[in-house]
């Protein structure tokens, strides 16, 4: 589909102004002649959308928008649901579907609103326990019972959350062997941010050519999700570090604000309105940004937990910096200094040398070295 912004006309707008209409984020579409006008009106309730939904709020509806749109229109027993090769489910009804079976004990994967192989095994693994017809359908005697079970048979967390927990427990805390990808945002034709001759895409290349060496120096397998003239999906990044049976995925972008005065270091990691999140990915992401805050003296601009794609479709914990904002005079003349990249990529490496650690031998935010990091692998090694 085409991305839908502000000016633009259409059925295409008359469709997302009617869905928008029935999320009561618009007035009900009565028929007049601005009914098919993306106006200010429709640019101010995508974004209130975006942000409810942990999007990103740009105000216009592009895939992404525009498939959680249509998913929204969607509860719990609307619609019968299945795993579906040829044209995936998704909607808030399986997001419902996926947390009602993870708060009853039961493995379906992730909560990303797709009803994929996990959410099947998962929903037959409870239909069998039930006594229902193991068919892998939510249909309505599944529906029924979901909602007659009102305790969880299982408390403590969602299992594959704890499953990531564990892995990281019992991975041991040398870096040697560990696989991280490494995530330049952007890439190719696609720039990113453009402000003061400094280009967003080559800022992030460097910054993983400079952390894939010193993970490699450590032992790690640093493998970087793009070439320096490619622009993948973020499904085809997430693919390829799914494909790789990556353990960590840490992506690298810089911002930008209609605002000079917006700068700092912000992390996100996977995490719902509901408190569901990513326990690794938001230790990870809370690691980075106190590293890198306390190296670079960026402004903290804290984490905080998205639904985005990157997060949803990697199979492992997974986290975005947003380093500096291009369009801040002072966070941009940081960001054209080789010696401020390194100090950002010292404060990665040492944040995932910090996850591993989980507190043994560990030190304060921001006195933990690479060649501290360095001697570590060194001494266990003997």
């Amino acid at each position: 589909m085409r991305v839908l912004r502000r000016g633009d006309t259409g059925p295409d707008v008359a469709e997302i102004r009617s869905v928008l209409a029935a999320l009561e984020l618009l007035p009900p579409v009565n028929g007049s002649g601005d009914a098919g006008t993306f106006d200010v009106a429709v640019e101010q309730a995508v974004r209130a959308f975006q942000q409810r939904r942990g999007l990103i709020t740009d105000g216009t509806v592009g895939p992404t928008t525009y498939r959680a749109l249509r998913g929204a229109s969607f509860h719990l027993g609307s619609r019968p649901l299945a795993h579906l090769i040829s044209s995936p489910i998704h909607g808030d009804d399986v997001f419902k579907l996926q947390e009602r079976l993870t708060e009853l004990g039961y493995n379906a994967g992730r909560p990303d609103g797709m009803f994929g192989p996990q959410t099947e095994l998962g929903l037959r693994s409870f239909q069998r326990d039930i006594g229902l017809v193991v068919d892998g359908i939510c249909g309505a005697e599944t529906i029924r019972e979901l909602h007659r079970l009102s305790s969880p048979r299982a408390r403590g967390g969602s299992p594959v959350f704890l499953r990531e927990q564990e892995k990281v427990r019992s991975a041991g805390p040398r870096l040697r062997g560990k696989r991280i990808v490494i995530d330049p945002g952007h890439g190719g034709a696609d720039l990113g941010v453009v402000a003061g001759g400094l280009k967003e895409a080559d800022i992030a290349w460097d910054l993983a050519r400079r952390l894939e060496g010193r993970m490699k120096a450590t032992g790690m397998e640093a493998l970087i999700s793009r070439g320096p003239n490619h622009s993948p999906t973020e499904a085809e990044r997430a693919k390829f570090a799914n494909d790789a049976g990556a353990d960590l995925f840490i992506s690298l972008h810089s911002d930008a604000n209609s605002s000079p005065k917006a700068q700092g270091v912000a992390s996100f990691h996977f995490g719902t309105a509901t408190g569901n999140t990513s326990t690794i990915g938001e230790l990870l992401a809370g690691f980075i940004q106190r590293e890198v805050a306390a190296r670079t003296g960026l402004l903290d601009c804290r984490t905080h937990p998205k639904t985005w794609d990157i997060f949803t479709r990697t199979r492992c914990p997974a986290v975005r910096v947003e380093i500096g904002y291009l369009t801040n005079a002072e966070d941009q003349r940081r960001l054209s200094d080789p010696a401020f990249r390194d100090l950002v990529t010292e404060g990665i490496l040492v944040a995932v040398k910090r996850l591993y650690l989980l507190g043994e031998g560990d030190q304060p935010t921001g006195t933990f070295t690479f060649a501290d990091v360095l001697a570590y692998e060194l001494a266990k090694a003997e």
